[in-house]
């Protein structure tokens, strides 16, 4: 019962489109009708300016963060039975964390049209693996300062988190390494267009601000 609940309420969290709601009270537009059409906070940055921007950002990850930590509470620290096989709690977070993301690109609110979840991503994965989070994402920002693409500091987050989880911190449950896995695949499929220009050298770099 607390892995359901945990899976449909962080779907439901992860629904919430801020960068959709923030460019309704600002402009009165559609993000996913200007710029690049993503509902994220690289786009919100194109169309909207940094501060929104940053809005955006900071509250997608909080929804990664607070899917990961209300299905710990809902749980609590003990194992549950589901269908007669143990499920830790901390995998049940994990399950919820991942419905978040799948809330945030494929949101019930907004006719299953979100973004691509990097920012999600980003809260929950530091949520369950603070570290290898950590790491990945100071060589993120050395990435897109240096390259100025964000697509590609994304991708690099996703590749180098599960494989420093399971090398330089392998005492998180393996399940966890799974997860990230699926994660990374599901950024890899979301990017297939940005990576699709980055080997082109068509891919919008970042302060190249498309107007509404």
């Amino acid at each position: 019962m607390g892995l359901v609940l945990s899976i449909i309420i962080a779907y439901l969290l992860g629904s919430i489109s801020f960068s959709y709601i923030i460019a309704k009270k600002i402009k009165k537009v559609d993000i996913r009708q200007h710029g690049s059409g993503n509902a994220g906070a690289t786009n919100t940055l194109r169309v909207l300016g940094v501060g929104p921007a940053i809005t955006v950002l900071l509250l997608d990850a909080g929804k990664g963060v607070a899917a990961v930590f209300i299905a710990y509470w809902i749980t609590g620290s003990q194992f549950v039975s589901s269908s007669s096989i143990l499920v830790e709690t901390g995998m049940i977070a994990a399950s919820a964390g991942l419905a978040a993301i799948i809330g945030h690109n494929w949101p019930i609110y907004y006719g299953f049209r979100g973004g691509k979840g990097v920012a999600t991503t980003i809260g929950v994965v530091a949520s369950l693996t603070f570290f290898p989070a950590l790491i990945s994402g100071i060589i993120t920002i050395i990435i897109i300062a240096t390259t100025r693409y964000v697509s590609l500091g994304s991708l690099a987050f996703m590749t180098l988190t599960p494989i420093l989880s399971v090398t330089l911190f392998d005492h998180y449950p393996i399940g966890y390494f799974y997860l990230l896995c699926i994660v990374a695949l599901l950024s890899y499929w979301r990017h297939r267009s940005n990576i699709q220009r980055l080997l082109t050298g068509k891919e919008s770099k970042i302060g190249e601000k498309k107007t509404v």
